[in-house]
């Protein structure tokens, strides 16, 4: 697929230009499938009870009982949700290459002293959720869906980026370990089912189980690296080492890389109102058996990089770096960990005004990666006033980046659409770049970002009603308890059945 391979390059190694795309659909591409976690997380959806938050937080219901109808469909609307950032110095050289055209090093530091950019991206794409409310008085709910997935995580030089612009940031004719660099990057699909049961008054528990499909894996770590520059002869001398893990090809037939994923929850509201959610989310492995290759690439072995001061530049020194890393290649077969999340969160509703119309529910969320060092700590704020909420969210994480986010959602019973981000400002300032505002192509912060995510979803069907508004009655209801809440009976209340019978 081209797409992979031109922006694969940008994240890498720079800018490239391409000659099939424009600017914007690079920018969308990036955006929604060339994107590990930190996080793809939509914080502001906790407790909203939609058919997103329901499949993201396995616990939460996504059904009203006497307004809500019986199914609940995204009707193969993707629901999605994608995000990135950037770090280092290299932040403003990419932007003004990419908007401008031209390389703005002056940030640059050249040089031992590992001046490393970090990229960190996601995206999440339901292609199909589905969802019954297989209990009469919503004990319970049965869910299935179809979800693709992709991460990427990277860390490269500022040697890296200035080399795409020739040899003239580098005053030196020779460098070492100056080119290290590594990155991460996985695409996936997964398919499986979802329930969800209320198991007492107080205590909801819901489990997703995934068959998960890998399509496409790649893994660069380039640990050692020299480069002799040749200014008089335009070329230079590259040496690099280190292991380059890859699929072979992105068309391989999935089902040769089998997985599997869980995530599970738990919700218990206090009798103060308080709401506690525990989440273990994405918890799962994916065996790639096919069409897999690893090559252990050696410093031993030298490529030349041509024309460093031709319009051709960047395209040399992208293809010397993909040669030096395929040599001494052999066929593998491995495992990887998908990256899982641990959540808690504790939440509040409150009534603002005498006539109990607009609700306001802060949310305390607290994320951490369990395979990476990755911890996010969300402030949500939604204020709620009839079938309308706008939410302001603040986050803030173990790389020390602040982030303000916003959503609106407009939710019925039977239907709900929103949108949002949890980068409001990066992803505003990009849009601006993109129209051309060059005080924001220059700005130079913390990080450079973006994330958005839009969903919608319709019930359908009988409408839900408790048995006693019921307008027909109900066959086989087992007293109207699912599976956990009657083996919740027969371990906490084993006087419960005996005491409805009498």
């Amino acid at each position: 697929m081209a797409w992979y391979y031109n922006l694969r390059y940008w994240i890498i190694f720079g800018a490239r230009e391409t000659t099939f795309m424009n600017k914007l659909s690079v920018l969308f591409l990036l955006f929604f499938f060339f994107t590990t976690k930190s996080f793809a997380q939509t914080y502001s959806q906790y407790n909203t009870g939609t058919l997103f938050d329901s499949f993201e937080n396995p616990s939460q219901r996504s059904f009203i009982p006497d307004s809500s109808r019986r199914y609940a469909s995204n009707f193969f609307i993707p629901n999605i949700d994608g995000n990135f950032f950037l770090t280092g110095n290299a932040q403003q050289t990419i932007k003004n290459r990419y908007y401008n055209g031209y390389y703005k090093n002056d940030l640059l530091k050249i040089g031992p002293g590992n001046n490393y950019n970090n990229i960190n991206a996601n995206a999440n794409a339901y292609i199909l959720m589905f969802k019954i409310y297989t209990s009469f008085n919503g004990d319970a709910e049965l869910g299935f869906f179809l979800q693709t997935k992709a991460n990427f995580r990277g860390s490269f030089t500022d040697e890296n980026i200035a080399l795409l612009n020739g040899a003239s940031d580098f005053p030196n004719s020779s460098y070492t370990n100056v080119l290290n660099s590594k990155y991460r990057y996985q695409l996936y699909g997964q398919g499986g089912l979802t329930y969800r049961e209320q198991v007492t008054k107080q205590f909801a528990f819901g489990i997703k189980l995934g068959y998960v499909t890998g399509i496409y894996d790649a893994t660069v770590n380039i640990d050692q690296s020299k480069i002799n520059f040749d200014k008089a002869a335009d070329t230079a001398a590259l040496y690099l080492g280190g292991t380059y893990r890859k699929t072979q090809s992105i068309n391989a037939i999935p089902i040769f890389n089998p997985g599997m994923t869980a995530s599970i929850g738990t919700t218990y509201k206090t009798e103060d109102g308080f709401i506690i959610q525990a989440n273990v989310k994405d918890l799962g492995f994916i065996h790639w058996n096919h069409l897999m290759r690893i090559y252990n690439f050696s410093p031993s072995i030298e490529t030349t990089i041509k024309g460093l001061s031709t319009p051709d530049r960047e395209s040399n020194v992208y293809n010397a770096f993909i040669s030096e890393m395929h040599h001494n290649g052999t066929d593998i077969s491995y495992t990887t960990p998908l990256d899982g999340t641990a959540e808690l969160s504790l939440s509040k509703l409150y009534w603002l005004g005498e006539d109990n119309v607009v609700s306001y529910s802060p949310t305390l969320i607290a994320s951490k990666e369990l395979f990476y060092n990755g911890f996010t700590g969300v402030l949500v704020n939604p204020v709620n006033y009839q079938n309308y909420t706008a939410t302001v969210s603040m986050s803030y994480d173990n790389n020390k980046l602040f982030n303000l986010g916003g959503q609106l959602m407009i939710k019925s019973p039977n239907a709900e659409f929103f949108v949002g981000s949890d980068k409001l400002l990066q992803t505003g300032r990009l849009v601006l770049s993109d129209l051309g505002s060059q005080r924001e192509i220059n700005e130079y912060g913390s990080f450079t970002g973006a994330d958005i995510y839009v969903g919608v979803s319709f019930k359908f069907g009988p409408v839900i009603e408790h048995p006693m508004n019921a307008s027909y009655i109900p066959i086989n209801e087992d007293d109207n308890k699912g599976f956990l809440g009657r083996l919740w009976d027969k371990l906490f209340n084993p006087n419960a059945g005996s005491i409805q019978n009498n």
